[in-house]
C-alpha cells in the first residue's frame, strides 16, 4: 500500500474532462477505513487539494454519499448520521435507533466527544430537544455508553429480572415501560440472554412479542433493536438491509449507513444471516434493487 500512489491515482481519475468513477470505486474499496486516511492526508499534502471537496465535486446523489461515507473515519460517520437524524428534515428515529442500540460503550464514549467537539451541543441535549416521551428516555439512556460489559450472570437476578419483566407488561393492565428500559439498556448481554430464556418459561411467549404487543412506534422498535442487537447483531443488520429495500422505493440513507458503517466490521457475518432469514443472497438483492455507479460501490462493499 502507497498512499502516494493511491493519492495520484484518485487525482488522476478526476483531472481533466470526466470522471473514472471504476477508477475511483477500484481504489477506495480495496483499501481500509485507516488507510483510506492516510491517502486524504497525502493527497493534500502532495497535490494541495482536498480530496473529499474534490470527491464532491465530481460526483453526485447516493453514489457520492457512499464515497464520501468511506473516506469518513468510522465514529464520525456516526456523528455526522446522528446529527443528520436530528437536525434534517423531520427526525430519523430508525437511524437514532439503530446507531444507539448497535454501538459499544467505547464506540459511544468516542461519538459523544466528537459530536460535542464538532457541534458545540451535546448527543444528549440534541435527542432531548427532537424525540419526546419514553422514546426519549431509552435513546438517552443508550446515549451514556453505559451498559455493563461483563460476561457475569447472575442466576437470582435473571430469575428476578425477567419476573419483573413479565409483571411490567404481561401480567398488568398497562406497561411500566421504566421497568423495561432500566433492565434491557444496563444489563449485560450475557445476563440477558438468560432473562430472555427464562422469560420464556414465564411468559410462555418470546419476549419480542410482549414487546410488540406491550409497546408502539419508536419505542418499540427501540427496544425490539436492543433485544436484536443483544441475541445476533449481524441478523439485526441484515433485517435493516433486507427492509431498506423490500418493497417500493429503496430506503438509500439505511442502505449506504449499513453497508458503508458494516463494511469492515461484520459484512460476511451480515451476508451469512440474509442468506439464511431471506433466501436471497445480499448481493442479489442490491443488485436487484440499486443501479449504476451507487451499485457497483454498494456490491464492492457487499462482496461475494
Amino acid at each position: 500500500f502507497s498512499a502516494e500512489q493511491e493519492a495520484q491515482a484518485l487525482r488522476k481519475a478526476m483531472k481533466g474532462f470526466g470522471t473514472d468513477e471504476d477508477a475511483i470505486i477500484e481504489i477506495l474499496t480495496k483499501l481500509n477505513v485507516s488507510q483510506r486516511q492516510q491517502v486524504l492526508i497525502t493527497y493534500k499534502s502532495t497535490i494541495g487539494r482536498d480530496l473529499i471537496d474534490d470527491l464532491k465535486s465530481e460526483l453526485s446523489g447516493n453514489f457520492e454519499k457512499v464515497i464520501v461515507g468511506l473516506m469518513t473515519p468510522t465514529t464520525m460517520y456516526d456523528v455526522h448520521e446522528l446529527r443528520r437524524a436530528l437536525k434534517g428534515a423531520g427526525t430519523d428515529e430508525g437511524c437514532l435507533i439503530e446507531i444507539l442500540a448497535s454501538r459499544s460503550n467505547a464506540e459511544i464514549q468516542h461519538i459523544n466527544e466528537n459530536y460535542k467537539l464538532q457541534y458545540g451541543s451535546t448527543l444528549e441535549d440534541d435527542i432531548v430537544s427532537d424525540t419526546s416521551s419514553m422514546f426519549r428516555r431509552v435513546l438517552v439512556s443508550l446515549a451514556t455508553g453505559n451498559r455493563d460489559e461483563g460476561t457475569f450472570v447472575d442466576e437470582a437476578l435473571a430469575q428476578q429480572d425477567a419476573q419483573c419483566l413479565y409483571e411490567a407488561g404481561e401480567k398488568k393492565w398497562g406497561t411500566d415501560e421504566v421497568q423495561f428500559m432500566s433492565i434491557l439498556c444496563t444489563r449485560n448481554r450475557c445476563h440477558l440472554l438468560r432473562v430472555f430464556d427464562v422469560y420464556r418459561v414465564i411468559a410462555n411467549k418470546d419476549i419480542t412479542e410482549s414487546i410488540k404487543s406491550e409497546m408502539s412506534g419508536d419505542l418499540e422498535d427501540a427496544l425490539l433493536a436492543v433485544v436484536k442487537c443483544l441475541r445476533n447483531k449481524p441478523a439485526y443488520f441484515a433485517e435493516r438491509l433486507y427492509k431498506s429495500m423490500k418493497g417500493l422505493g429503496t430506503d438509500d440513507s439505511t442502505l449506504i449507513r449499513v453497508m458503508v458503517s458494516r463494511s469492515e466490521i461484520d459484512m460476511l457475518y451480515i451476508r451469512r444471516e440474509f442468506q439464511a432469514m431471506y433466501g436471497k443472497s445480499l448481493h442479489s438483492f442490491i443488485k436487484g434493487d440499486c443501479s449504476g455507479d451507487y451499485r457497483k460501490v454498494l456490491l464492492r462493499l457487499c462482496g461475494g
